[in-house]
């Protein structure tokens, strides 16, 4: 099994900035794509970035140009820079990788437990 672990949440101000990590762990697999989605209380969770192996990126457009995710494949991580926070980026954030399993024919997602980014106006 993969094993996604977030870390970097906490509270900030309107303005500020915060940078998530997810590290990956387990053997025996591959990772293509890795990402990040968000959750808010009452509501679906959401894209916000997503990274290929090959460093091919993908954003919601409502962090296009305050976020920038990136990734160091040699540690299966991957970081999402968040700038320019508005009290509507407030949730809960979820790591998720696509991982192909050496004794698979077919890659599997797999998600983190999430961590708590609360945005203060």
């Amino acid at each position: 099994q993969v094993q996604l672990v977030e870390s970097g949440g906490g509270l900030v101000q309107a303005g500020g900035s915060l940078r998530l990590s997810c590290a990956a762990s387990g053997r025996g697999f591959s990772i293509n794509t890795m990402g990040w989605y968000r959750q808010a209380p009452g509501k679906q969770r959401d894209l916000v970035a997503t990274i290929t192996s090959d460093g091919s990126t993908n954003y919601a457009d409502s962090v296009k140009g305050r976020f920038t995710i990136f990734r160091d494949n040699t540690k299966n991580t991957v970081y999402l820079q968040m700038n320019s926070l508005k009290p509507e980026d407030t949730a809960v954030y979820y790591c998720t990788a696509a991982a192909l399993f050496y004794s698979l024919g077919y890659p599997r997602d797999y998600w983190g437990q999430g961590t708590q980014v609360t945005v203060s106006s």
